[in-house]
């Protein structure tokens, strides 16, 4: 055996120092997915050291050699070509896309391939720059699969009108093989759809419903925990990710209510959620709170009925059944009592609810039985600017919008003061905040197919907020 005198080193040691080097190379250049600024609640989400890793099966990852296939050019060529898995090629197109965010918030601009036609700006967004770039990175990269298993009416279809039409919208939106994030293939998928409708399970399984057992959950419960068994068995990319990368959308009451029996099987689990109340279970690092949009049949939104902000004669407007006790305590106080405050259980016949939120300048966003509401959504559209009367809520794509800028947040315990509170707001910051709402109202917008900054986008947006924050290995 050869050693070398001088350096006392045995001829396999040798051969160890390249491959330490290459070790202490990548050490030195390895960061962390991206470095979050504490001060905007989007970088405290996804791009900070709560990012986890999820690490899959080791049998389970792209089958047998795909992580390691090695080729050599020729019988005598003794080097080693390593194929990237598509796990691999994801995550370097992530990182690339947490670099390219990075950059825009350093430099404080934004880099695209593109004309941009909407640029983000002002103190409605938390970092307009980050958002940006993040916005120019999801378009360009952003691959979802969407799972062909099930029927309908059940799975691939929801309802498209009234007050859960968000949830069959977007549906609809992610089956449409127009939708520019569709993955030709589930390999090259950054995440993965779960088309099923909790408002069409509630629709077909459950009524007509006849006795208080009958709102038992069991029935929801076992259909998607049945679902998730399905596609987990038939393909390897929920075991991968612990169902870290797979999200749902539903705009029922009861879709919280799909991980309540098995908690474990849901932890990592995307619900994309309307009803976002964070003391039933609401994650906001995990779940996506989505805004509720109420359509009439025919129709992608209400129409735009509200005035000038000089012309707004009446100080706050709410209308609605006396659905839970926010509601119950707000009729008590205010019911059919104020001109300023106008306050109806039922409208007198003959008045339009859209144009008296167009003449409001206050419109009053309390929680009913849950608290998601199409109302919060209604507001902007009319730009009355929203007065929040909510326990527990987590507002819609508040990683990236500042609510303080745009709307009113009064406590339940104030509902007494409430044209108090109102009436001292000075005109000069009313007119600011109606400014605000006219701004952010692209982004509750509804389009068919769906366009950039459009509400679906803000809600795509938020999942892929949470596929940043996540590595899988």
């Amino acid at each position: 055996m050869f050693i070398s005198k001088k350096m006392n080193l045995t001829y396999s040691q040798i051969l160890l120092i390249p491959a330490i080097c290459l070790l202490l190379l990548f050490a030195f250049v390895y960061r962390p997915p991206l470095d979050g600024n504490p001060d905007n609640p989007i970088f405290n989400l996804s791009f900070s050291s709560n990012s986890h890793t999820v690490r899959p099966p080791s049998f389970a990852v792209d089958g047998p050699l795909s992580t390691s296939v090695y080729k050599s050019s020729s019988r005598q060529n003794t080097s080693l070509i390593r194929k990237k898995s598509s796990i691999e090629r994801i995550e370097d197109d992530l990182a690339q896309a947490r670099a390219a965010i990075r950059k825009a918030i350093q430099s404080r601009s934004y880099a695209s391939d593109k004309e941009e036609i909407f640029i983000p700006r002002g103190n409605v967004y938390r970092n307009p720059y980050a958002f940006h770039q993040s916005h120019i990175e999801m378009v360009k990269r952003f691959k979802i699969w969407t799972y062909g298993e099930g029927d309908r009416p059940l799975v691939h279809h929801g309802p498209m009108n009234y007050i859960y039409a968000i949830e069959g919208q977007f549906i609809d939106e992610m089956e449409d093989k127009r939708n520019p994030f569709r993955a030709r293939h589930p390999n090259e998928a950054h995440a993965f759809f779960l088309p099923f409708s909790v408002a069409n399970i509630v629709q077909y399984v459950y009524k007509p419903i006849l006795s208080m057992s009958d709102y038992s959950r069991e029935r929801l419960q076992r259909f998607t925990g049945d679902y998730i068994g399905v596609i987990a068995n038939r393909y390897r990319y929920w075991n991968r990710s612990g169902g870290a990368n797979h999200f749902m959308a539903s705009c029922h009451d009861w879709g919280p209510d799909i991980s309540s029996a098995n908690r474990d099987l849901f932890k990592n689990f995307i619900r994309v959620l309307c009803n976002a109340n964070t003391s039933e279970g609401f994650r906001p690092q995990i779940d996506v709170s989505m805004a509720g949009v109420y359509l009439t049949y025919g129709e992608l939104g209400p129409p735009h009925l509200g005035l000038d902000p000089s012309n707004r004669t009446i100080l706050a407007f709410f209308a609605g059944g006396a659905h839970g006790f926010i509601r119950e305590l707000l009729l008590e106080h205010w019911k059919d009592k104020d001109s300023d405050v106008q306050v109806h259980e039922y409208l007198p016949k003959g008045q339009n609810y859209t144009q008296l939120m167009g003449k409001s300048k206050f419109c009053l966003c309390p929680s009913g039985f849950e608290v998601g509401s199409p109302r919060l959504v209604e507001s902007i559209y009319t730009g009355c600017i929203p007065v929040i009367i909510k326990e527990d809520y987590s507002l819609p794509f508040s990683d990236v919008l500042d609510w303080s800028k745009f709307s009113i947040q009064i406590p339940v315990q104030k509902i007494k003061d409430i044209k108090t509170i109102l009436q001292a707001i000075p005109y000069k910051k009313y007119v600011k905040l109606q400014k605000r709402v006219v701004k952010v109202m692209r982004h509750f917008e509804l389009h068919r197919p769906a366009k950039p900054f459009d509400v679906i986008h803000m809600v795509l947006h938020s999942v892929w907020l949470r596929r940043l924050n996540l590595k899988l290995e």
